[in-house]
Parts: structure tokens; C-alpha cells; sequence
């Protein structure tokens, strides 16, 4: 195997953002597993590996990464909602309604908050 540079990492991780936006979670996964091999400390490429794990229907391991993501940027709104998406889809949903409410309240964006609830827990009391 051909050594790899910083550059060939860089072209991974693209090619890993192209893979996942055409439906091919495993072969980004593939490509990720090198960069963050490489570069553990890769929050970017350790969000884009969860999402495509997420995608390719692995929630522990999709679960993981968001939780990485988490531990060393607990303000990142996206990941709080992402890791919302992957608990409610392993059937956890208190779990997942605490990190939708977590990603609302850091970022007001409409599906954010729309899966959070709030507007639901308001008109009820």
C-alpha cells in the first residue's frame, strides 16, 4: 500500500463527502477509517464517519462517533441533534428527546426544534 500523506487524507475525506452524498455509507466509512487512524483528533472527519455510519444503519457505532464529537465540542448543535436522530432510531427516544432539546436550545433552527418538542410541551401546559 502506497504511503499516505497529509494531501491523500484530504482526498479521502472529500471523497468520503461525495460517497456519503451518493448513498454509499460504507464506502465513506472505508475512506474515514485511514483519516482518523491517521488523525484521531479529526472532529470534522470523526462527524462525517458518524453520519455515513448513521446512513448505513449502524447506530452503536454512529453513536459513538457523535459521542466523540460531543465530548470535545459539547456546544456542536448538529451532532447533539444527530445523536437525537440515531437514539430515537435505536429505540430510545428520552434519551434522544434530551439531545434534540440540547441542539434547539444552541441552535434555534425549525427541525431542531420541531424535534425537540417545545412547541408540542407548550400548548399542552
Amino acid at each position: 500500500m502506497p504511503e499516505r500523506s497529509p494531501e491523500t487524507h484530504v482526498i479521502d475525506f472529500r471523497a468520503a463527502e461525495h460517497l456519503l452524498a451518493a448513498r454509499d455509507p460504507r464506502g465513506a466509512v472505508r475512506l474515514l477509517d485511514s483519516v482518523i487512524t491517521a488523525h484521531p483528533e479529526n472532529t470534522a472527519a470523526r462527524l462525517l464517519r458518524a453520519r455515513a455510519f448513521f446512513l448505513g444503519a449502524q447506530l452503536r457505532p454512529a453513536e459513538l462517533e457523535f459521542q466523540i464529537v460531543l465530548d470535545r465540542e459539547p456546544d456542536n448543535a448538529f451532532a447533539h441533534f444527530a445523536l437525537g436522530r440515531t437514539l430515537e432510531r435505536a429505540g430510545r427516544p428520552k434519551e434522544a428527546l434530551r439531545h434534540f432539546r440540547l441542539a434547539a436550545a444552541l441552535d434555534p433552527r425549525p427541525d431542531f426544534i420541531e424535534a425537540a418538542r417545545f412547541a408540542r410541551s407548550e400548548e399542552g401546559g
